[in-house]
């Protein structure tokens, strides 16, 4: 499974502890979701329904750590119990296609944060308006 596909699936566990939904390889390019946009027979986004700034608050504070899962990607990351190094931030930019250097981690996580918060939006996730991109 991709790192964007373990993001959501966590999400997705996190929010619906009950669901026996299948792991579902979600669209990791919001343009990708757009085009592949759904006929009233296809199935719901993944994340159909997940208030993610929810899930995200209250992984926050189960974790006893202080993460800003709202501006940091690796926060994000860490709340959701997905590794967060620089191997797989950089993992996860080539498979989100970034183009830019991925030695400046700086502005590879500014860029990644956003294109994850924007693909959440378009696989179905209920983001606040200054996140969904």
């Amino acid at each position: 499974m991709s790192i964007f596909g373990d993001i959501v699936n966590k999400l997705f566990h996190k929010a619906k502890p009950d669901a026996a939904a299948p792991a579902v390889e979600p669209t990791p390019d919001p343009a990708a979701a757009q085009a592949a946009a759904p006929d009233t027979a296809s199935a719901p986004p993944p994340l159909a329904d997940v208030d993610v700034a929810a899930v995200m608050d209250q992984l926050v504070a189960q974790s006893g750590q202080t993460l800003n899962w709202r501006t940091s990607i690796v926060d994000t990351m860490k709340a959701l119990g997905v590794d967060s190094s620089l191997e797989h931030r950089k993992q996860l930019a080539q498979e989100l296609k970034y183009s830019g250097d991925m030695n400046d981690s700086a502005s590879m996580n500014i860029w990644l944060h956003s294109q994850v918060m924007t693909a959440l939006a378009a696989n179905g996730g209920k983001l606040p308006s200054d996140l969904a991109g």
